[in-house]
């Protein structure tokens, strides 16, 4: 509350010296056109009378002129304007009322106490060469059979686009398939079964993979599709885990025999790394958290070069649950790292850790009288971080829009990353006491920090602009997709093309119908300085004649 009071002071403030800066300008060029270019004869000791001698014998050409020349001016500083906001993300004239008017005024500039955290975000930028929208695999995705098809089943609608199954797939034949899958007759069943379509095709070529061998991934095909329930996937798996346990042992032994056994060892161990971390997945679902977190230690361990699977995130989870906040935070210190890419649950499990230690407690009334103490303002920064991040998910986490079930592909900082995060997350959230509330009153104060979100960041890289366009691709049709919070226009700029369309209109207007113009413009100058004719004549009927005259010569 104080933040959001304090900002709208600012932006008051903002609005007061762009006004006033934009109405001098005009001003002092129509001053210029008038003494320069049009050579009117004004002089400084001309009494009242023949300032409205000169107004009255003005012709419709001068407004035509004169419209003319404020339109133009208007004109030229809106294009101005607009380019300079286009290139650098901010208003020209609110740069300089920032730098050097607003201090005048009182106000604090706040882009001294920044430029630390600037520099910081923009190294960090430097050393995140991540491409802008590569999709990457949910780590937390569900089970085809026993819970994807079951959403079907309920409501009629699919919760998986084709482009998000067709990703799976190329990821199946990615993992689970090598050059050498030919010399293994379920192997080659399978190498065909991850390019078939149709899931019933998939599902009868796993059947007859087993026909001929104890197959692992034909196991684990039909855990993730045929199987109705968790239980029966957590059988299949562990059926699979047998297979691939004794595959990867005999791979192992001859890894180093030449490329063709290299590679079959790489996709043994990619089989066998799937298999464990779908164990404890079944394992977290079915209740057994503790054992999940086990398995999900002891599968870091002994692949700890495995990162791309991402399994950190799954023990996040867990931990969360169990309510380890020790373990969490110890979890977060090895992953949360500058050199690492950050993912939502990284970065707003951090802000729950913050939030947490001052949520129970937090007043926005009590915060406004006070100021933010050190842990709070701890808290602010590192929910403002994790919304830089993905601003999609707050609305999720405070139910301000409906969730759906998570895809199986993410982008990260996008709409599906955040829903993935808050499907599982939220009761976390809900868990802290008051940490919900401090979101709500702090997590729209983000977009205040960031000068022109879809082109500059604050403490990470530029947020990408196709996010949108692949969210559309993963999340199904039914789902209204999320998008970034644009930035509005500055008002200046608003201003000056308002006042420019406005100018040009009277200018056209003055030279279709220039006798009816002239009127009204006589008319709106008569009734513009009618008051200070008033307290002219009051100011001469109490001053002494020859006191006023010495004035005047001034």
């Amino acid at each position: 509350m104080a933040e959001a009071g304090a900002g709208f002071l600012e932006q008051l403030k903002s609005c007061v010296v762009w006004s006033w800066t934009y109405l001098w300008t005009v001003w002092f060029f129509l001053v210029l056109f008038l003494v320069y270019i049009l050579r009117v004869p004004l002089k400084l000791n001309d009494n009242w009378s023949s300032v409205s001698m000169f107004l009255n014998t003005l012709t419709p050409k001068f407004y035509v002129a004169l419209t003319g020349t404020s339109s133009l001016i208007s004109g030229l500083i809106l294009i101005f304007e607009w380019w300079y906001f286009r290139k650098y993300g901010t208003s020209f004239i609110e740069q300089v009322s920032v730098s050097h008017l607003r201090p005048l005024l009182g106000g604090v500039d706040n882009n001294s106490s920044n430029n630390s955290n600037s520099s910081n975000g923009d190294s960090d930028s430097n050393r995140q060469s991540v491409s802008e929208c590569k999709v990457w695999r949910n780590p937390l995705n569900l089970f085809r059979g026993a819970e994807y098809n079951r959403y079907t089943w309920v409501t009629g609608r699919e919760p998986l686009t084709y482009y998000d199954m067709n990703l799976s797939a190329q990821d199946h034949q990615t993992f689970f398939t090598c050059d050498s899958d030919h010399l293994r007759p379920a192997d080659a069943i399978m190498q065909k079964a991850w390019r078939e379509r149709n899931p019933q095709a998939r599902i009868s070529a796993a059947h007859e993979a087993l026909e001929i061998n104890e197959c692992a991934t034909a196991y684990i095909l039909l855990a993730e599709e045929e199987a109705t329930t968790i239980a029966e996937a957590e059988k299949l798996f562990k059926q699979a885990l047998k297979a691939g346990d004794g595959c990867y042992r005999r791979s192992q032994q001859l890894q180093h025999h030449g490329s063709q056994y290299e590679a079959q060892h790489r996709r043994d161990t990619n089989v066998l790394v799937y298999i464990k971390r779908r164990l404890a997945m079944c394992a977290r679902r079915l209740g057994r958290t503790r054992e999940a977190v086990k398995m999900m230690r002891d599968l870091m361990k002994e692949f700890p070069l495995l990162s791309m699977f991402n399994i950190h995130e799954n023990l996040l989870e867990a931990l969360l649950e169990l309510q380890a906040y020790a373990d969490v935070q110890a979890v977060l210190a090895k992953y949360d790292d500058i050199s690492l890419p950050k993912s939502a649950t990284i970065c707003y499990t951090a802000a729950l850790l913050k939030a947490r230690a001052v949520s129970d407690k937090f007043s926005p009334e009590a915060a406004s009288r006070r100021g933010l103490s050190t842990a709070e303002m701890n808290a602010v920064e590192a929910i403002h971080r994790a919304v830089e991040f993905n601003p999609h998910v707050p609305k999720y986490l405070l139910e301000m829009k409906s969730l759906i079930l998570p895809p199986e592909h993410i982008l990260k900082r996008g709409d599906s990353e955040a829903i993935a995060y808050a499907f599982f997350h939220l009761a976390h959230w809900k868990r802290v006491e008051g940490a919900l509330n401090l979101l709500h009153c702090t997590w729209e104060g983000t977009f205040r920090m960031i000068p022109y979100p879809l082109e500059k960041g604050h403490l990470f890289y530029p947020y990408p602009i196709c996010t949108e366009t692949a969210d559309r691709e993963l999340l199904p049709s039914f789902h209204e997709v999320s998008v970034y919070p644009k930035k509005e226009l500055p008002f200046f700029i608003l201003f000056t093309a308002g006042l420019c369309s406005f100018t040009a209109m009277l200018a056209l207007l003055t030279h279709q119908f220039p006798e009816l113009m002239g009127v009204f413009a006589k008319a709106f100058l008569s009734t513009l300085f009618a008051p200070l004719n008033f307290v002219m004549e009051k100011v001469e009927s109490i001053l002494p004649s020859s006191l006023w005259h010495q004035l005047t010569r001034i």
